[in-house]
């Protein structure tokens, strides 16, 4: 019987980014009751998840390798925050051409070589955020918190180095590879 895992790839912001973004993570579940979002290091999901066969593993490594030298390091600006109404709070992400492009080429690049594509994706175009809080948000507690969240001030801007490749781990996602890009 093969066995699969659950991927995704994303860009993975610089620890003082991560320690405030994990802060308003537990904040939310201190006083919203959401935590699904803690099951994540903070990330902007280039990649949604999809499905590989474990034995697929070590190609599916060097398939992401042989992308990633042929781009370059992406600026990346947090800046404020955004919704999904009724239950996804997040720091909102600049739509720079640099990071559109990395997307696109990105999911390209994954159907072409490995017939990953996520339908979704063709439905609604890439949002670049950093999600704070989702799923387990109850719409009650949605109107309740963006409120306080919708004009609050918040500025990032750090350089993406690297894609990450995360798995899931039976309850929570890993990052299980550091794609650095030249």
């Amino acid at each position: 019987m093969l066995t699969q895992s659950r991927y995704f790839l994303a860009l993975i912001p610089p620890a003082d980014i991560q320690a405030d973004a994990n802060e308003l993570k537990h904040a939310f579940r201190a006083r919203y009751g959401s935590q699904a979002a803690l099951k994540s290091p903070p990330h902007i999901t280039l990649q949604a998840p999809f499905t590989r066969p474990d034995e697929d593993h070590d190609r599916l490594l060097a398939t992401l390798a042989a992308f990633c030298p042929s781009t370059v390091p992406v600026p990346v600006q947090l800046s404020g925050f955004g919704a999904f109404p009724p239950r996804v709070i997040f720091l909102a992400v600049e739509q720079t051409p640099a990071l559109m492009q990395l997307q696109a080429d990105l999911q390209t690049y994954l159907a072409d070589t490995l017939g990953i594509v996520d339908p979704r994706s063709r439905e609604r175009p890439f949002y670049p955020h950093l999600t704070v809080a989702f799923r387990d948000l109850k719409p009650a507690a949605f109107r309740q918190a963006w409120p306080e969240f919708e004009h609050k001030p918040a500025a990032y801007a750090f350089v993406a180095t690297a894609i990450a490749l995360l798995r899931h781990a039976g309850r929570e996602w890993v990052n299980i590879k550091d794609l650095p890009l030249q």
